[in-house]
């Protein structure tokens, strides 16, 4: 059974984290956790806060190409899902864009909020999905 677009984003609301792969400007690749939020209805966007200084930051602005990958352990009802996101990303600074991505648990790791210095907002744009359900895999260009 191919999933769609919207089945996939369902099963994403179960998801809190992931991991950002991004690419050193020595041409390694490096990941991070990131914060998924599980309150996001997923169209192929994807936003995350950072720090502007941070490596993260840097890579992205040197080499826009970027890997997210999700996973969600089975459960008593559910069964394993794997996501890997191919896609491009950007930093933007727009406070506007920031204020309707923003909600209070970010706080936690920026405590000035939206005025926290160097905060900027990294914005994955999915090119193609990979996805694996139970024993389903399957992919979708964007």
């Amino acid at each position: 059974m191919t999933l769609s677009l919207h089945d996939i984003s369902k099963t994403m609301r179960d998801i809190d984290l992931c991991m950002l792969t991004s690419k050193t400007v020595t041409g390694e690749l490096e990941a991070r956790p990131m914060s998924n939020n599980r309150k996001v209805d997923w169209d192929g966007d994807t936003w995350f806060f950072a720090d502007g200084g941070s490596s993260a930051a840097q890579e992205i602005a040197a080499n826009p190409e970027v890997n997210l990958a999700y996973s969600r352990e089975p459960g008593l009802l559910t069964k394993p899902f794997f996501l890997s996101v191919t896609g491009h990303a950007e930093l933007v600074n727009d406070r506007a864009e920031m204020e309707k991505h923003w909600n209070k648990d970010i706080e936690l790791w920026f405590k000035d909020g939206l005025d926290t210095p160097g905060l900027v907002m990294i914005h994955v744009k999915a090119d193609r999905l990979k996805y694996w359900d139970g024993m389903e895999e399957g992919e979708l260009r964007l």
